[in-house]
């Protein structure tokens, strides 16, 4: 296997995962109160709002437990149900944001996770240092950003 050493600056970092994270805030802004919490007319959408759930899930467990240490308490069965005020949701995806950058700020790209993934995590299946675990919820927040846009579509859509 071909050794490659990869740089990036946590403002790069940052950058993109906000753009991933901002995007989803604004889909979900968007639809608001009454639309955030639909699920679309396909075989296991999840709602946007539960989606966006989810990815602030997959941030504060794999950022603030694996790589930063904290103890967090995440039911990962239940974040794709969450329904409530679209207001209260930008809040936390804010928050979050806000702490990820201090967690990547401080962690250490090269060094391995504080602590091992719980078996119920759903992720790589090898062992990660910090920077891959990082890597790891850049590929979540941009798939699921992805997905989100097609339920954002199905969504709008079925109100026409």
């Amino acid at each position: 296997m071909m050794a490659m050493n990869v740089s990036v600056s946590a403002d790069d970092y940052l950058y993109f995962v906000g753009r991933a994270l901002g995007g989803m805030d604004a889909i979900v802004r968007e639809l608001g109160d009454a639309r955030a919490g639909e699920r679309a007319s396909l075989p296991g959408a999840n709602s946007p709002y539960g989606l966006l759930t989810h990815c602030l899930g997959v941030v504060e467990y794999w950022a603030g437990h694996l790589v930063a240490g904290r103890t967090i308490e995440r039911d990962r069965a239940t974040e794709f149900d969450a329904t409530g005020p679209v207001d209260d949701l930008l809040a936390r995806s804010a928050a979050v944001f806000a702490q990820l950058r201090i967690d990547v700020v401080g962690s250490s790209p090269a060094a391995p996770l504080r602590h091992e993934p719980d078996g119920w995590a759903v992720g790589p299946d090898r062992p990660l240092t910090q920077g891959a675990a990082l890597l790891h919820v850049y590929e979540e927040l941009a798939q699921h950003h992805g997905q989100m846009e097609i339920l954002h579509d199905a969504v709008r859509d079925s109100a026409r």
